[in-house]
């Protein structure tokens, strides 16, 4: 996604959860260092995805959390600091979805 590029999202992967999920079909995971890079990552993804026609979307959560949802029915972005990443570990929740990783300029 390129909003997570735009805004430097960190380790963001996106998970094929169509065969394990009726509810939706992609979860897009990153996380961010700061609350206001949280919420500039937030703001870019909802922007950048209804500027592509993405459907309605439900909002849960603050930067303050340290999670927030975003809910475009086929696509679940979730917006993590490292810490609340680390503990909700949605990766190893759903380990038995692919995975469809995406490369961040700069990252290693």
């Amino acid at each position: 996604m390129a909003a997570l590029d735009d805004k430097k999202g960190v380790q963001p992967v996106i998970l094929d959860v169509q065969e394990l999920s009726n509810v939706t079909d992609f979860f897009v995971i990153v996380h961010g260092n700061s609350t206001p890079h949280l919420k500039a990552l937030a703001e870019e993804v909802h922007l950048q995805l209804k500027q592509a026609g993405a459907g309605s979307s439900k909002k849960s959560g603050t930067p303050e959390s340290g999670w927030i949802v975003m809910d475009f029915v086929d696509v679940v972005v979730h917006v993590f600091s490292s810490e609340t990443r680390d503990y909700y570990a949605l990766e190893e929740l759903w380990s038995d979805a692919g995975r469809i990783p995406l490369h961040i300029e700069g990252e290693q």
